[in-house]
């Protein structure tokens, strides 16, 4: 399998990486760290030089309890940071957005991928990433973005993500998007209790259905039940590598430089 990337292919001949950068107030483990878009600029090409395969920037917390972003403030904290960084990074650049108009507008500042915590749901968005021809990352979630943490999941998980991703690869496809342009991400801690998240988490390969699956659990609550009392770093990089053992193509995680030692071991 591999991933075309705006002229750039991916291919998963080895385990690939996608670094996080939030420029958030209020994301759940790094929220303000990166508001300043000269020191988000600094922290986007680290994440490249530590060996990232693809930069994730994100403008709108996901953490339980957060607020929603309208579009216009997603869009003020992300536009700056991907013009300054998007011509002359080395790796493709993906934004984590559930809007269409903001999605629309970071493809047009330079971004490469839409990665949609809403599966592509909103009115618009795949159809966006059809005509653009940008790959998409599909992700599950249990309800709406905003309720997840408050509404988990009950019964068969796995099945259930499973079956949805499906659907939504399909109408993907069906709406015109190449299927050497879709990654299916399972959504751990998206609306699921902390062992529906490990069970997933180590069955990564029953959500392909033929496309690369995204893992990512980075520094993520249930982590504290999976490896209680470890560092939530350490514990992220452990998980990464049981994903990528369970069939993930790629993991989305903060701290690039340590999961990439690690799973270069493999």
């Amino acid at each position: 399998m591999r991933t075309e990337f705006g002229g750039r292919c991916v291919e998963y001949d080895r385990p690939r990486i996608m670094g996080i950068l939030n420029v958030t107030p209020d994301s759940f483990s790094d929220g303000g760290v990166l508001m300043d878009v000269r020191s988000a600029v600094r922290r986007a090409f680290e994440i490249e030089d530590q060996g990232a395969d693809v930069l994730d920037i994100g403008g709108e917390s996901t953490r339980p309890g957060s607020s929603p972003v309208g579009a216009a403030e997603e869009m003020r904290r992300i536009i700056p940071l991907l013009r300054e960084v998007a011509p002359s990074i080395g790796i493709p650049v993906s934004v984590d957005t559930m809007k269409t108009e903001v999605a629309a507008a970071c493809l047009e500042a330079g971004a490469h991928i839409i990665n949609d915590v809403n599966g592509l749901r909103a009115e618009g968005m795949a159809e966006l990433a059809a005509s653009s021809g940008a790959p998409v990352v599909i992700v599950h979630v249990h309800g709406n973005p905003g309720t997840t943490h408050s509404s988990c999941m009950e019964g068969d998980a796995v099945g259930t993500v499973s079956a949805f991703l499906k659907e939504r690869a399909e109408a993907a496809m069906d709406a015109g998007i190449r299927r050497d342009r879709i990654i299916l991400d399972p959504g751990i801690g998206f609306g699921k209790t902390p062992d529906q998240n490990i069970e997933i988490l180590q069955s990564s390969s029953l959500f392909s259905h033929g496309f690369p699956v995204l893992s990512g659990s980075s520094r993520k609550r249930f982590l504290g039940t999976l490896f209680p009392g470890m560092d939530r770093e350490l514990a992220s990089v452990r998980a990464a590598r049981m994903a990528v053992d369970s069939g993930a193509a790629m993991v989305r995680v903060h701290d690039v430089a340590l999961t990439r030692r690690v799973l270069r071991t493999m």
